[in-house]
């Protein structure tokens, strides 16, 4: 298709979609299983896995038409990690029966993912998992026996998949002997504990794999290759930490500290302007910078983006930290106000509809989760800056070798 031809395209089969399912009287799941069989839930994608082989940035007329037809958003509210990461994964690296079997639940929100990286023991370290997934032998079938624990996980609670990156050959250097599975979270020894945090709420877990059977059809890219694999869905999850496409000027927490100092003068501070100036242009840059960054992987042959996405979580996350607490002196004694200790579940970080005491506490995670900034700052230095590595002494040393 001529390239100049696909916005009339896609608008057509936009209208189709509504004219057929309209969003006001079609239950959500039955709307976006239509949207996926029509080739509009990725259309970068193959025609048959919710695409339909187009430019990525065809997406975004499909998805600013179906917003203002109030349709609901590809795999639901809670299935953000299923969305940002584990599709993207799926699509390059599956196989076709791979992604037939889990692309279609996942954007209808019939199967919720969460991620099963992180350990007790390899946090900035993911390559030091020690989860083992070992092949089941003889009559057991293909099978893998996995044990360990995992650490951080959000929406374990909900989901009925995992993005699972496990060690299975202890004796090759740590990066060259781990595997990537998709792990059916529902069966017998899968156990998720609620992990309370600052603000007092628990919006992840810790989980425990007892001898879960991975079906070795469940494994994304070969054995031994999950590095690379994970190293997608890293890329994917960071871009999605540091930017979220469409977010208007001033969007964000920034809004929030802009709206305060115009509409509530006994609060403004001549000692704090610059700095507010200051903190918004960062933020302003920020946002440009994810658009700019977003364009660019749309114009990769795999629309997958590459190391830039640690630059972009690095700046939100000290961004994020430094806003908050200007929040907090700008509320002055009112913005130390924290009174939900509730101890409750919740699954969405809202930074924009809490007040300042919230956003304060829950910023000081963002340069922790979704890979540490220190370690974001090694990745900056050696995949885009093209500097020296650190000194790796465990480099060539097999796994099973190395202290721990």
């Amino acid at each position: 298709m001529d390239p100049e031809d696909f916005g009339a395209d896609v608008t057509a089969r936009v209208r189709a979609l509504l004219r057929e399912h309209d969003p006001a009287t079609t239950e959500p799941r039955e709307f976006l299983g239509a949207q996926y069989d029509a080739g509009l839930a990725w259309v970068h994608l193959p025609p048959g896995f919710g695409g339909l082989g187009l430019p990525k940035k065809a997406q975004e007329i499909v998805d600013a038409q179906l917003a203002a037809a109030g349709a609901p958003v590809g795999g639901t509210v809670q299935n953000f990690i299923g969305m940002g990461m584990a599709a993207p994964t799926i699509a390059a690296f599956g196989t076709d029966e791979q992604k037939r079997r889990f692309l279609r639940p996942l954007f209808t929100g019939e199967q919720i993912y969460c991620q099963l990286f992180s350990e007790p023991g390899a946090g900035s370290d993911l390559a030091g998992v020690a989860t083992r997934a070992v092949r089941a032998s003889g009559s057991q079938g293909d099978d893998w026996i996995v044990n360990g624990q995992k650490v951080w996980t959000s929406m374990a609670q909900h989901a009925q998949m995992g993005i699972l990156v496990a060690r299975t050959d202890p004796s090759v250097p740590k990066h060259a002997g781990l595997t990537y599975f998709l792990c059916d979270m529902t069966q017998p020894g899968v156990e998720v504990r609620p992990l309370r945090q600052i603000t007092g709420e628990a919006e992840f877990n810790e989980v425990f794999l007892t001898d879960v059977r991975v079906p070795d059809a469940n494994r994304l890219g070969p054995e031994g290759g999950g590095w690379r694999v994970a190293t997608t869905t890293l890329n994917n999850e960071r871009v999605a930490i540091g930017s979220r496409p469409g977010v208007p000027r001033e969007g964000g927490i920034i809004g929030k500290v802009t709206a305060a100092w115009r509409d509530e003068p006994a609060l403004r501070n001549p000692a704090m302007h610059d700095e507010l100036m200051r903190l918004w242009v960062e933020a302003e840059v920020l946002r440009l910078t994810g658009e700019r960054l977003r364009q660019q992987a749309q114009k990769s042959p795999a629309g997958q983006p590459g190391p830039e996405g640690a630059g972009m979580k690095v700046a939100f996350a000290k961004l994020a930290q430094a806003i908050s607490g200007f929040d907090i002196e700008l509320h002055a004694e009112s913005g130390l106000h924290y009174d939900d200790w509730t101890m409750r579940r919740t699954e969405v970080v809202d930074l924009v509809g809490r007040g300042p005491g919230y956003r304060y506490l829950r910023a000081r995670g963002n340069s922790i989760e979704g890979g540490t900034s220190e370690i974001l700052r090694n990745t900056i230095a050696e995949r885009i800056l093209g500097l020296p590595g650190e000194h790796r002494v465990d480099k060539d040393v097999a796994w099973k070798d190395l202290d721990r």
